[in-house]
């Protein structure tokens, strides 16, 4: 038999070979590191970080008081094979989250991290509903969550780090009181600083909400249902902001910042936790093979090449998008062939990146020093805007919403059902508390936006991350008793800048011209950041912050910041970077520029249509209520949902039940409401009902012989009930035959109501037969369904 050891090196796991060999030292150790590491024993090196050498070390732990309450953070128990590992818990809700590099660089030319978090039923008590009882697919949850983690991390990766990185997220436990995703993104924080993998963290993360006007970090589910915020805030040492993203209830501004100053603040705590972490664990960096990052004598001589070719085309405003792209990409190919000639041995990697440098360069230094723009504006001016409503008469509520040449953004809201609303999975629930939902945002990017070729699939990350942040901008003014499921769909024509804010901006024209009635209509804007940094120090010497940024500016600009509201406060914000950090004080600016940015949009927005249209369109759905007495609901619904299945076959409206008394129907028009009404009317003609008096006697005429009785009617447009054989005679009889009886024949019955538990009528014609006497009856006819009752 073979050693541990050599068995996992012949299994391909040579870290944990390496790291038990060069515990016992001697031959056979130097043997295996000649036969794994590669010649230049670069790739590798034994780190105590790294595989089963972290095995002696013990299991540490750190305990931080954030907002009161106590979180822990741990490391060195499991997991132990990932390059990092750490278990984060806050009252009974863990995660645990793990960091794994490559030490072979990627072929991909950017940095290669993935994030995914995974929300495991288990970890909530619960077995999966879907009918393998097992996770499948992603959720939108765990998308959106993936995402806030990789924006979280990502600008803290060193500068041409191209080395495949994986941060997976694993639930342990949920309690249904703590939100695990702030949990995710500190234990990614802290896997990666406990890790040897290059990078400049931590960082620290928590939840901010507004209740009864007071900020709360980290506030439970209970306290979320009432919170008017709800703010993450990722922050990094020095009370330095890395990420932010916030949906809130349209709160004030200065609400809102000291929100965001709060958030920062608590953050340090954490930051501290982590860093104590990695003291006592001793984490060592492993030695990078090679960083990508243009050589300085390639960018020099690119940038002798084609400086003034560059400056050329940007201080040319007349450029649009495509014919700016179209000039750079010819000055690109010229500089790249005459660098390839003088620099023949040079990677093709170096020879586009220098080019790429000194257009980044040349672009930064045009806003920081001469504060121009590519397009002529100044810093702070937007693109021209221009609005559209109720492009097509059929939709129930259309806009277009076009910024500058480029931006152009078709929104159509459409109404359905309330029982079209978006339904929860059972694991969602449990671990988050996410309910139906009846307003929905769907963002779609088609590759002809930015004059592309591309398969056109399904959703991607990008499309459901810039549909959740367009949605959350708008949900805050959509009525809470809205009595119909809303959808909205943005479009994307044609891209040039924010198209998720261009989204928000065209969804709120076009629910006002759908009829809903909205709060305050909606505008947002993007504000970008172009900095400049000290080389000792790395701090911000100086920068300028950018209005309405154009897609050049925010590839080659430092900050995405994208903010939403209405006229008096704030829905939404997502703020991107791709700095380390920045100061309090540059958001608090941004937040400022946005503000007046915004009042700017909706000024333009209320001249095309300032409030929403007092009726929805004509074209539009109904939805009316039934009333269904309890002793019709069997005719009415019919012997296994017959007639409301035929209903719905038939005319396309919906029915849910409200009450035991009460049906909601739903018609997409108002001639299928008109059709469902004539259905109804149709099933029900002959379920007429009169005022019957308890102990009276009827004439009935029988209608129809059975086995077990007779069936009789009241009056002409009644339904037929059965008469019993055990109430037709005081005598027991098996037939009705046995009395003479015959259909059409006239009895006396008497009325003792009806069944509490069915509704049915029930008569008898045996208590007749007692020598008491009764007053026979005349009846009337009357409806017994009663339709109407329109919802507004």
């Amino acid at each position: 038999f073979l050693p541990n050891s050599v068995m996992a090196a012949l299994t391909g796991c040579r870290r944990a070979a390496l790291g038990g060999l060069a515990t016992s030292g001697g031959g056979a150790a130097a043997r295996w590191r000649r036969l794994l590491l590669p010649p230049d024993g670069c790739a590798l090196r034994m780190a105590p970080a790294r595989g089963v050498a972290a095995e002696p070390g013990p299991c540490r732990m750190v305990t931080v008081d954030v907002g009161g309450r106590k979180m822990e953070l741990s490391s060195g128990k499991l997991a132990r094979f990932a390059d990092g590992s750490a278990v984060v818990q806050l009252g009974d809700t863990a995660v645990m989250v793990t960091a794994v590099s490559k030490t072979k660089p990627s072929a991909s030319q950017f940095m290669p991290l993935v994030v995914d978090y995974r929300q495991k039923a288990a970890a909530a008590g619960r077995i999966p509903t879907n009918y393998l009882r097992r996770e499948l697919g992603s959720t939108d949850k765990e998308i959106l969550t993936s995402r806030v983690i990789d924006r979280s991390i990502r600008p803290l990766f060193p500068a041409g780090y191209f080395y495949d990185t994986q941060i997976l997220c694993n639930l342990l436990a949920v309690d249904g009181v703590n939100d695990p995703d702030i949990l995710a993104i500190n234990g990614a924080s802290a896997a990666l600083a406990l890790s040897d993998i290059p990078w400049n963290g931590p960082i620290g993360a928590v939840r901010v909400g507004l209740v009864d006007g007071e900020t709360v970090v980290n506030p439970t589910r209970k306290q979320m249902s009432s919170s008017a915020l709800n703010l993450v805030v990722a922050g990094g040492p020095q009370n330095q902001v890395v990420m932010l993203e916030a949906t809130a209830e349209n709160i004030l501004q200065q609400d809102f910042c000291h929100a965001i100053k709060v958030g920062v603040k608590q953050t340090q705590q954490i930051i501290q936790g982590i860093q104590q972490l990695v003291k006592e664990r001793g984490v060592v960096k492993r030695t990078v093979q090679k960083f990508f990052i243009a050589p300085e004598e390639i960018v020099e001589c690119a940038k002798k090449l084609a400086f003034d070719k560059i400056y050329a085309v940007f201080t040319d405003s007349s450029h649009d998008k495509i014919s700016r792209d179209e000039a750079i990409n010819k000055i690109r190919l010229e500089t790249e062939e005459q660098l390839k000639e003088k620099f023949p041995e040079a990677e093709p990697y170096e020879i586009m990146e220098s080019f790429n440098l000194v257009s980044k360069d040349i672009f930064r230094n045009l806003i920081l020093n001469e504060y121009r723009r590519c397009d002529g504006r100044d810093l702070t001016s937007l693109r021209d805007i221009k609005c559209e409503v109720n492009m097509f008469k059929m939709l129930h509520g259309s806009a277009l919403f076009q910024r500058g040449q480029t931006q152009v953004v078709l929104c159509t809201v459409t109404f359905d059902s309330l029982e079209s609303s978006v339904k929860s999975d059972v694991i969602s629930t449990a671990v988050s508390g996410i309910k139906d939902k009846n307003f929905m945002l769907h963002y779609e990017f088609p590759p002809y936006a930015t004059n592309e070729i591309g398969k056109v699939t399904g959703m991607n990350r990008r499309e459901l991350g810039h549909g959740a942040l367009a949605e959350r901008a708008l949900k805050p003014i959509i009525p809470q008793d809205f009595p119909f499921t809303i959808r909205v769909t943005s479009e994307v024509l044609e891209s040039n800048g924010s198209s998720s804010m261009a989204s928000a901006c065209g969804g709120s024209l076009a629910l006002m011209d759908a009829g809903v009635p909205v709060s305050n209509a909606v505008a947002g804007v993007a504000i970008g950041l172009i900095t400049k940094c000290s080389l000792e120090k790395g701090d911000i010497e100086d920068y300028r912050l950018l209005t309405d940024i154009l897609g050049i500016e925010d590839y080659y600009g430092d900050m995405d910041f994208k903010m939403a509201g209405t006229s008096k406060g704030v829905t939404a914000l997502q703020v991107d970077l791709k700095l380390p950090g920045i100061p309090i004080k540059i958001v608090m600016e941004a937040i400022q520029q946005a503000t007046a940015a915004k009042r700017e949009i909706l000024q333009i927005m209320n001249q095309t249509l300032a409030k929403p249209r007092p009726n929805r369109k004509e074209s539009g759905p109904v939805v009316e209520t039934i009333h269904v007495p309890l002793s019709k609901r069997l005719r009415f619904v019919g012997p296994g949902a017959y007639n409301l299945k035929k209903l719905q076959a038939q005319t396309g409206v919906t029915l849910s039940q409200l009450d035991e008394e009460t049906y909601s129907v739903f018609a997409p028009t108002p001639s299928a409401m008109h059709e469902a009404r004539e259905f109804i009317r149709e099933i029900c003609k002959d379920d007429q009902e009169v005022n019957l008096e308890f102990g009276a006697v009827y004439t009935a005429t029988i209608t129809e012989i059975r086995d077990s009785g007779v069936m009789v009617k009241l009056y002409p447009n009644m339904t037929p009930v059965l008469l019993h054989n055990s109430q037709l005679d005081q005598r027991k009889i098996k037939h009705p035959s046995a009395l003479g009886l015959e259909v059409g024949q006239e009895i006396q019955v008497k009325y003792f109501g009806r069944d509490p538990t069915d509704g049915r009528m029930r008569l008898s014609r045996k208590i007749l037969q007692a020598p008491a006497t009764t007053v026979l009856k005349t009846l009337t006819d009357k409806n017994s369904i009663v339709l109407g009752g329109t919802v507004p």
